[in-house]
């Protein structure tokens, strides 16, 4: 391997060494005061000019060019990310179009046995049809699957948000608003004109949510799916303690300081810090502030989405670095929602809602002490006496057809 030049870069200019200080402080969580060796020994890890390279590696030219012919072979492009979603047909010889229309028609069937309103027949002809323009049947096939197991075993779930628009979700169970009932529009959930890829959330027993992630994680493969990301990032009160500890303020003056920024403000202004009475001319508290300026908007740590699963249908790691989230038994990728949008990734939400456990019980009280069968979508619609609880704020434990 012949030699090469680099420069080991990990600031953009040499002024930010002293930010690079203060974010190794916060690492290790000490002072910059007894820092010690923690901190860079040298301040020259900053993104040099060519100029400046080529005269510290005067005796290297040949290094020094070495690295120029790396950068010219790198011509990585967002476009190179082929995704696939997964296949779910199972059905040999059928499309996942196709697939979906069969499951689609075979529910609404079963789902109104009289016979199948004018009006839905109508929208669920419009919605399949603008499915499969979008190329969008994997996506439905794959929510449809993650919903037929968790009922499978007997767990709560509902899709939310604009799902509920759809004619196509209300017969596939993922959601419980009949659209016979209702004048929605699809087109507030998949839109040709948006180009966005579709995004159901769908809410389960948070007591149980965790055996439908598990689910998930041994059907596709851990090599195949994974939870996004979320970054998490400064803004000034986190920023203010941050720096603050690692210039060694004490803790009331940084309380006192960040007492003053009010909600989840993104600015450190002079003029709002003047009612604490503090000398913000002292050397340490200007610095202070000053480098939490500096770090507000920047990364502070990864965390993990709530539930948002990407699913492919070839090897996720070799899309992005796959690896293992604090959790126990859990996975994620190092890309956040909003990268995830911006290649348009289809990601599916699985996400816990504590009122459907509590729902759940419900019915299974009502089965229980009344042989009251119920389903979400079969709880009847009117019912005057809950009604007239709600008239009067008397709804703690309601929940009666």
């Amino acid at each position: 391997m012949p030699t090469v030049v680099t420069n080991d870069v990990l600031f953009h200019t040499h002024d930010r060494r002293i930010l690079q200080d203060v974010v190794t402080c916060i690492r290790h969580n000490t002072t910059i005061d007894e820092a010690g060796f923690v901190r860079e020994r040298h301040a020259d890890r900053y993104l040099k000019p060519q100029q400046e390279m080529t005269r510290l590696f005067s005796r290297y030219p040949e290094a020094v060019a070495r690295t120029m012919d790396i950068v010219e072979r790198c011509r990585f492009s967002l476009d190179d990310l082929a995704y696939q979603y997964p296949d779910e047909v199972s059905v040999p010889g059928q499309t996942p179009q196709q697939a979906l229309e069969t499951l689609t028609w075979e529910a609404a069937s079963r789902t109104y046995p009289e016979g199948i309103p004018d009006e839905v027949r109508k929208s669920l002809h419009h919605e399949l049809a603008l499915i499969g323009r979008m190329e969008y049947a994997p996506y439905f096939l794959t929510v449809n699957s993650i919903v037929r197991y968790a009922r499978s075993q007997d767990i709560l779930c509902q899709g939310r948000g604009s799902a509920a628009n759809s004619a196509v979700c209300y017969v596939l169970g993922i959601t419980a608003i009949d659209p016979a009932r209702n004048n929605l529009l699809f087109e507030r959930f998949v839109s040709e004109e948006r180009g966005e890829p579709p995004d159901i959330d769908v809410d389960f027993e948070h007591a149980r949510r965790e055996q439908v992630i598990q689910w998930v994680y041994e059907h596709y493969g851990r090599d195949r799916a994974a939870l996004t990301a979320v970054v998490i990032r400064y803004r000034a009160k986190g920023a203010l303690r941050d720096v603050g500890k690692v210039m060694g303020l004490p803790e009331d003056l940084i309380r006192t300081l960040s007492g003053q920024i009010h909600g989840w403000g993104r600015k450190l202004d002079d003029n709002a810090l003047t009612d604490s009475c503090i000398d913000l001319s002292d050397r340490r508290i200007r610095l202070t502030l000053d480098l939490a300026r500096c770090l507000i908007g920047v990364p502070r740590h990864l965390s993990q989405h709530p539930g948002g699963f990407v699913l492919t249908h070839d090897r996720l790691d070799e899309l992005v670095p796959i690896e293992p989230a604090s959790m126990e038994a859990r996975q994620i990728i190092e890309w956040d929602k909003d990268d995830i949008d911006v290649l348009k990734f289809m990601k599916v939400d699985i996400l816990a809602l504590g009122m459907l456990t509590c729902m759940k019980k419900g019915l299974d009280l009502l089965a229980e002490h009344k042989g009251q069968h119920f389903t979400l979508q079969s709880i009847p619609a009117e019912d005057p006496r809950t009604y007239a609880m709600i008239r009067k704020a008397d709804t703690m434990g309601a929940l009666s057809p």
